[in-house]
């Protein structure tokens, strides 16, 4: 028989995996609710999650006890994997077009200038020798991927489609950059190195070959896998999900670049067909929440607040001369030789948000024992919390500023999708119509949208049988995959409903290939040069991220354009009326 000794350290051991369990779940709970008062006070909720870690943490009410480093960078890995997996899913090829080049230029040649921009201000205000002060540059220089995808889409900010897609490639592509970057210097200053600097420029090299070889084809070979087998319902997000860790993790082991790989295969998912694309974004969307969350609250828990106050005043003026100085010359030297305007490069410089990311960098000098890296730790730390504050909470506000948000709010619908069996080319998409939905209203189907079935007091019908829809029917679509962002505007609720009224509209009709040369002379209207040979129809196209609605609008002048119908996912009609009063005009920015 055991000892009573062995049987009360059994149960003393239940027990504290149990209040490990209940400390898990209550940081999660803790979490969730501080994302609601995130929306009520119009908080960055990345910001509330790394405040959440602080409080929590050694210095703070909660007093937890935490200094593993290496626990911090194995999570923050897999965080920032799934958060470049997500990024990478969104990004669709023909809205990205034209944005590719300069948005990749700014994700290598501007991380090396913000960085090497940067070390100077740190080289003078912390009195760090130039290998180092390029350290801590690199640490800070690119932007956060899940700042800048988490604060754009929670906001319901939608923004020009060159600004928009600039943004995206950028914060996706320039993260794997300053990662290996930031290894590279971290062995270099360690003194365990080979080579010099060719060597470093020769792995760097094959790091991004590396990753993007493994990113396209193992993409590739993850939509094959998703599409071929038939699997039992909801292990497909999951398929995906573990084949892209297991890309990121093979490309690693093979020293390639693992966060490009893991964005990368998530382009090639975005823009190929795939089965259960709804129920693997749904469920990515899940899972890019907990990594956030994740990651920001250990890195909150792994600092200390009192030692952040001993390098606070010179870390808020790295954090001041890279968000006014460092960061706008290195966009504006990027852009400038793509014609990109100053509005444009201005909002672009504005959103250059410092995340996680930059403290996750931090901890790689502290995983190598560098003599300085509980400094770089804090500043970057310090520098983050100061971008968060002060660029995260005036995001939408830049946007507008800069005139490049586009004027849309996101429909309020409660769309059902499902898949098909035996096909990838269409989705079956079932709407509640709305008595004032703008589908009631003259509104047109998208192209190749037909109707399958209505559900009416109880009844289905067909398409025939129903003849025209009603309010309070329930209408299921057959729509090509992808296609049902596009068609929610259609069925909103009333408060968000598009109706055509001459109030909104105008009075004058125009057809959608105008051109706006011809319409500013006969109207006298003073546009910019750039617009005199575009259409109607390609200024909407190029404005906004998505395809143009009914309802969405553009200024030119003292005019005001203003979609009244579609034909072939294209602008076929545009009102034209005259903005009043305190309008707000864009022309000539």
């Amino acid at each position: 028989m055991g000892s009573p000794r062995r049987g009360g350290l059994f149960l003393e051991s239940l027990h504290a995996i149990d209040l490990r369990l209940l400390g898990g779940a209550l940081l999660i709970l803790a979490g969730i609710a501080s994302s609601l008062l995130a929306r009520r006070f119009g908080a960055p909720l990345l910001l509330v999650f790394l405040l959440l870690g602080l409080l929590l943490g050694v210095d703070g009410p909660g007093g937890i006890r935490y200094s593993d480093t290496r626990f911090t960078f194995l999570v923050g890995s897999l965080a920032l994997a799934i958060i470049l997996f997500d990024g990478g899913l969104r990004t669709r090829a023909a809205h990205v077009q034209g944005s590719v080049k300069p948005a990749l230029l700014l994700a290598t040649v501007g991380v090396v200038a913000t960085a090497a921009l940067t070390a100077l201000a740190a080289s003078k205000l912390l009195g760090l020798p130039p290998l180092e002060a390029m350290l801590l540059g690199t640490i800070l220089a690119s932007t956060d991927a899940a700042a800048v995808f988490f604060l754009i889409r929670a906001g319901g900010l939608h923004l020009e489609r060159r600004t928009g897609a600039t943004l995206e490639v950028e914060s996706g592509a320039n993260d794997p950059v300053a990662v290996f970057l930031t290894i590279g210097l971290t062995l270099w200053v360690s003194g365990d190195h080979e080579g010099g600097v060719w060597t470093i420029a020769l792995s760097m090299v094959w790091a991004m070959a590396a990753g993007l070889a493994v990113g396209y084809f193992g993409g590739r070979a993850l939509v094959a896998v998703l599409n071929r087998y038939d699997l039992p319902s909801g292990l497909h997000p999951w398929l995906a999900l573990a084949g892209a860790v297991t890309l990121f993790a093979l490309t690693n082991l093979i020293g390639g670049s693992g966060y490009l790989a893991v964005y990368l295969a998530g382009i090639v998912l975005a823009n190929r067909p795939l089965r259960a694309r709804q129920a693997v974004m749904s469920v990515q969307d899940a899972a890019t929440w907990f990594a956030q969350l994740a990651m920001f609250l250990l890195l909150g828990l792994l600092a200390a607040p009192n030692k952040l106050l001993g390098v606070l005043w010179p870390a808020l003026g790295v954090a001041a001369f890279l968000m006014f100085a460092a960061r706008p010359l290195a966009v504006a030297a990027c852009l400038l030789p793509f014609r990109y305007r100053w509005a444009e490069i201005g909002f672009i410089s504005w959103v250059g948000l410092r995340g996680a990311v930059g403290i996750f960098l931090a901890s790689i000098p502290l995983l190598a024992g560098l003599p300085n890296a509980s400094l770089y730790f804090n500043v970057a730390f310090v520098v983050v919390l100061a971008s968060l504050i002060v660029q995260g909470w005036t995001l939408a506000r830049a946007a507008h500023a800069f005139g490049v948000a586009v004027p849309r709010p996101d429909p309020n619908t409660r769309r059902i999708q499902l898949d098909l069996p035996g096909q990838l080319d269409y989705d079956l998409v079932g709407y509640r119509i709305a008595s004032a939905s703008a589908i009631l209203h003259g509104a047109a189907l998208p192209g190749r949208v037909r109707l399958a079935m209505v559900a009416r007091e109880g009844r289905l019908l067909l398409p025939e049988e129903a003849a025209e829809l009603r309010a309070g029917d329930y209408a299921y679509f057959l729509a090509p995959s992808g296609r049902a962002p596009k068609m929610d505007w259609l069925f909103a609720e009333p408060a968000d409903a598009r109706q055509a009224e001459t109030e909104t509209f105008g009075s004058f009709i125009l057809p959608g290939d105008v051109p706006l040369g011809e319409l500013a002379s006969f109207y006298g209207l003073a546009i910019p040069a750039r617009f005199a040979k575009s259409t109607a129809a390609q200024l909407f196209d190029e404005r906004f991220d998505e395809q143009a609605q009914i309802g969405d609008s553009v200024t030119l002048g003292r005019a005001v354009l203003v979609v009244r119908s579609l034909r072939e996912d294209r602008v076929a009609q545009v009102g034209l009326r005259f903005a009043g009063v305190g309008e707000r005009l864009i022309g000539g920015k």
